[in-house]
């Protein structure tokens, strides 16, 4: 199994650096045995997350969408000798106006969460639904609800993160929704209401077979205890070198989406190997944390 599957990594030949950077980092980090402890604090998030969601999301989109792609990701190491040969970059591109849009209607859709289901609420302008990202040298095929879910038939797809994932996740089963003509025949498998108080929901597609799961999990690793020696203000601790418990649920799953940014904020300290540092670059942290991240995804064998 693997995390992305049927994309083309020439696309990314321009992000090189910056992984080159996040692996050597984690690299140095594993060889400390991945140590660290990350103290937040009550203060304020930072919108850190919202790209990183986007990302996740569009190459999902890519997975199945375009079928003759390359496979992108079989282990952690990127290869030096993917660079861009100018094919499509869906990254790069801008939000146009498509008076088609929006492709599924919320207020019908039962897996829209009621918080965030602006018409349903009551909104009356729709003209923030009309808008579809463009990218600058190509087109992204229009979403066709029937042909996905015959090329998801039989899958599992898990989303795992914090409200960002979640609203995501209700988004793509909203979007398959259009596909189906018995409306019945897809359920939450629990009987659950769709709320961000519930840690894990799962929403099945019976007559295509498929499984697409939502895991709560805002930093992805393991809370810890606050250190006796640590200030009155430190509230909880994280273990970078260690999943959440939860990461067990997902080994099975055949398509793995993550988000975690939104969640890492400037106000922390850090203990590597017993000191603790005030002040220290988040950006390490954050690299850290996605090595340690894909390397225990990797002996889970979802990596190959």
């Amino acid at each position: 199994m693997e995390i992305i599957t049927k994309f083309n990594w020439d696309t990314f030949g321009h992000l090189r650096p910056y992984y080159a950077r996040v692996f050597n980092f984690g690299e140095r980090m594993a060889n400390g045995h991945c140590k660290i402890l990350v103290f937040l604090s009550l203060n304020g998030l930072v919108a850190m997350g919202s790209l990183i969601s986007f990302l996740s999301a569009m190459v999902f989109g890519y997975m199945y969408w375009f079928p003759t792609s390359s496979p992108v990701l079989r282990s952690y190491a990127i290869s030096e000798s993917n660079v861009s040969n100018g094919k499509c970059h869906v990254f790069h591109g801008s939000w146009i106006r498509d008076e088609s849009y929006p492709l599924y209607d919320a207020s019908r859709c039962p897996f829209a969460e009621r918080g965030f289901n602006c018409l349903a609420n009551g909104r009356k302008d729709n003209g923030y639904t009309k808008w579809r990202w463009k990218p600058k040298d190509c087109d992204i095929p229009r979403f066709n609800a029937r042909a996905i879910l015959e090329n998801l038939r039989g899958k599992r797809i898990v989303f795992v993160g914090d409200s960002l994932s979640r609203t995501q996740w209700e988004s793509l089963i909203c979007l398959l929704m259009m596909g189906i003509e018995d409306k019945r025949s897809v359920y939450e498998i629990n009987g659950h209401k769709i709320t961000k108080r519930i840690r894990f929901l799962s929403v099945w597609f019976s007559s295509f077979d498929l499984t697409i799961d939502y895991y709560r999990s805002v930093f992805l690793v393991q809370p810890g205890p606050v250190p006796r020696r640590a200030p009155k203000r430190v509230k909880a601790t994280l273990r970078l070198d260690k999943l959440d418990d939860i990461s067990k649920e997902w080994v099975n799953s055949d398509v793995l989406i993550f988000n975690s940014g939104h969640w890492w904020t400037r106000t922390k300290l850090f203990e590597i190997q017993g000191l603790l540092f005030s002040g220290r670059r988040l950006a390490e942290a954050w690299n850290a944390n996605l090595y340690c991240l894909q390397e225990s995804i990797r002996h889970m064998g979802i990596l190959g």
